[in-house]
């Protein structure tokens, strides 16, 4: 029986050790989801909370690498030309229920049109709900990629792209490709919201209740189509301060924790009872500029400030050695990665100099600082304010400025934003088109391209490279687009992470996973 109201407003305070027995796994999460929907958002926070526990896709990554298996659907088939994807979807395939739903039906095609359709068409009931901005879809090209989606029979459904897409099959594994339950839809004609607040997939783990900042709580789902999960219960702890975490950790209130100050790690790996897993991170942070409004639309203007950064300060004081200096949008184990490019030189001088040579005199800008830790960055106050003191060195006057995560996320994608934005990206299919179109495309203005950055010649680049078929054709068209970013310079390129994963000795089967996920159905308690 799901209690959607089972957490009393005094239950913040969760006896998380008396839950902490051995069917029950519990994960101290960083911060609150934004919904349960995860095709309206682009946060990883939100994604360990929905896609990776309540739903699966069509095709998924296997869990540690970034090779596609099948998922949902058993098999595709890919045409000569490359414009029809074939999925040919798996039976018996059950759904959750939760008190104001239970399903008549399992899994079938119908649930994968709604999933997609009302991303894509705009008279779509759904298309406008819980706000309705789809910026993975939106970002990635797909409105103008996908002519139709067709229904042959039950289980087996056809996509119809208006041209060859390389990354495709891999783009279905992403999250925003997470398949809802189209019947479930139909029961929430009058209250659509609901389809972001309580969800049902066929994944894992059920959703059971949330207490927003608090806690979330899954359980286990008996009929499974796969592995079932080992443990019975699964409870995110919303803990947003990393020693708070650590503190949870070694008193044995939970489980596992992600992002730990970086000054912790070294003593983590000494205490007892605790291990510290690591992993190079497929990442990159980055200060995005509003190219749209002057003097940042300026490339010369964005080259100066960006030569006024010490990112080896950075390194030092924010990431204390976990990381690497970054030159390029793509981290340097990303295939197609441009070795040949010279990053922009630290010289507050010459910076200086370029910028009265653009006539630019008493700057001021705001920088806004994330108020979560993310992989890609585990304090954006403390880089804030270190760029702010160097932009002080050039004559370039820094307000710092932050907003709750969820609203962070929002406000920073209006395309009339004030200021610079600190913000990263773990990639979420191993493909350089991920990053460089997501985040830098002409589709992605407005949404997931924070810059609001739309280059012909680096669109034109990127556009070619998801036609072609080889993987060395793309990888040159890639390297030369990396070359027109960073002439253009619509970014800061900060750095890229070490991964590190600390968790209760007991644990079992926790793998760090490369895009950025926590998936936790493999993982179980020693008794």
């Amino acid at each position: 029986m799901k209690m959607k109201t089972w957490l009393a407003a005094g239950a913040a305070t969760l006896a998380l050790a008396g839950a902490a027995q051995a069917q029950n796994l519990v994960y101290c999460s960083e911060g609150s989801p934004e919904g349960f929907d995860p095709a309206l958002y682009t946060s990883g926070t939100t994604f360990d909370a929905s896609s990776h526990t309540v739903y699966n896709q069509l095709v998924e990554f296997e869990t540690g690498t970034t090779n596609v298996v099948p998922g949902l659907a058993e098999s595709w088939e890919v045409s000569e030309d490359g414009t029809e994807i074939t999925f040919i979807l798996r039976q018996g395939v059950k759904f959750h229920s939760n008190d104001r739903f239970t399903p008549s039906r399992d899994f079938n095609a119908d649930d994968v049109i709604f999933t997609f359709e009302r991303q894509r068409d705009p008279e779509h009931p759904f298309h406008t709900a819980s706000g309705g901005t789809w910026e993975y879809f939106q970002g990635m090209s797909m409105p103008d990629l996908i002519e139709s989606i067709e229904k042959v029979d039950d289980y087996t459904v056809k996509f119809n792209l208006t041209r060859p897409e390389a990354p495709f099959i891999a783009n279905m594994a992403m999250d925003f490709a997470s398949i809802l339950s189209a019947e479930y839809a139909d029961a929430l004609t009058d209250n659509p919201e609901m389809l972001n607040q309580e969800p049902i997939g066929t994944g894992p783990f059920e959703f059971v209740a949330y207490q927003k900042d608090a806690v979330i709580r899954f359980e286990r789902f008996d009929d499974y189509w796969g592995e079932p999960a080992k443990v019975e219960n699964l409870i995110f702890a919303i803990t947003p301060d990393a020693s708070v975490r650590y503190q949870k950790l070694q008193a044995g209130e939970c489980h596992v924790m992600p992002y730990p100050n970086p000054a912790d790690i070294a003593a983590m790996k000494e205490a007892e009872g605790i291990e510290v897993m690591e992993q190079e991170g497929l990442n990159v942070g980055y200060l995005a500029y509003n190219t749209t409004q002057a003097p940042f639309d300026k490339p010369e203007v964005r080259k100066a400030l960006n030569m006024a950064i010490d990112k080896q300060a950075i390194l030092d004081v924010v990431f204390q050695g976990s990381g690497k200096i970054a030159k390029n949008p793509i981290p340097p184990t990303m295939w197609s990665y441009n070795e040949e490019i010279e990053d922009d030189s630290y010289d507050p001088e010459a910076a200086k100099q370029m910028l009265a040579d653009a006539g630019v005199e008493d700057l001021s800008m705001k920088i806004w600082a994330m108020p979560v830790q993310r992989p890609y960055n585990p304090n954006a106050r403390r880089m804030a304010e270190l760029i702010q003191e160097d932009m002080s060195e050039i004559g370039v006057d820094v307000e710092i400025v932050s907003y709750e995560w969820g609203e962070y996320l929002e406000r920073s994608k209006d395309k009339d934003r004030d200021g610079a934005v600190l913000l990263g990206w773990t990639g979420d299919n191993g493909d350089p088109d991920n990053f460089l179109a997501v985040l830098l495309g002409c589709d992605g203005v407005g949404g997931s391209n924070r810059a609001q950055w739309c280059n012909d010649e680096f669109e034109a680049l990127i556009q070619e490279a998801k036609t072609k078929s080889s993987q060395e054709e793309r990888a040159e068209l890639y390297k030369e687009a990396q070359k027109v970013f960073k002439e253009q310079a619509p970014w800061a390129t900060i750095a890229h992470s070490v991964v590190s994963m600390p968790m209760r000795s007991e644990v079992e089967g926790y793998v760090v996973h490369p895009l950025g996920g926590h998936i936790f159905d493999n993982v179980s308690i020693a008794e």
